[in-house]
C-alpha cells in the first residue's frame, strides 16, 4: 500500500476513534471506516468530481455571461 494512503487512513482511523471516546477493542471497524472514507474520496478526486461546488460556480458564471 502506497505510505502516504497508508498515512491518511491511519489519521483518520485515530479520529474516529478519538470521536467515539477513546473506546479500545474496535481498531478493526476504526480502520475499515477510515480506509471507506479515504478511498472514496480519492476515488471521488480521480473521477474528477474533487471540488463540486467549484464546478457548479463556474457553470452559474457561464450563465452570467450568457444573460448579458
Amino acid at each position: 500500500m502506497d505510505q502516504n494512503l497508508e498515512n491518511r487512513i491511519r489519521e483518520r482511523a485515530y479520529g474516529i476513534w478519538t470521536a467515539h471516546g477513546c473506546m479500545h477493542g474496535q481498531a478493526d471497524q476504526h480502520w475499515l471506516a477510515a480506509e471507506r472514507e479515504v478511498l472514496a474520496a480519492s476515488t471521488a478526486v480521480l473521477a474528477g468530481k474533487s471540488n463540486p461546488k467549484k464546478s457548479a460556480g463556474s457553470k452559474t458564471a457561464r450563465l452570467d455571461v450568457l444573460r448579458v
